[in-house]
């Protein structure tokens, strides 16, 4: 009788066991995986790299626009036009000194 006691008790122990093994395999991952509280640090150091690079990209677009404004066909910007002719046939040095003119 005290076996079957004892076999009792472990089958009626097997599924709140089983619970807790799956609650605790639950809260390591939420803690520990690669989408967990530890990972977060990781997550806001990213962020803040993109932003960065975000700027970056704004800065450089807002630029290109510019450019591409100087460029229009409509009303072509001659200075630039003259500073893209001379770069793309080779006519510029690197000592060369631009003096503006007013």
């Amino acid at each position: 009788m005290a076996r079957r006691s004892t076999l009792s008790v472990i089958k009626s122990a097997a599924l709140p066991a089983l619970a807790l093994f799956v609650i605790a395999d639950f809260a390591a991952f939420a803690i520990f995986g690669p989408n967990g509280l530890l990972s977060l640090a990781g997550y806001h150091q990213q962020k803040a790299e993109k932003i960065v690079t975000l700027d970056r990209l704004k800065a450089e677009r807002g630029r290109l626009e510019h450019h591409a404004a100087l460029l229009d066909p409509r009303h072509v910007d001659p200075d630039y036009a003259d500073e893209i002719v001379r770069h793309e046939t080779g006519q510029v040095r690197p000592d060369e000194v631009i003096i503006p003119s007013n």
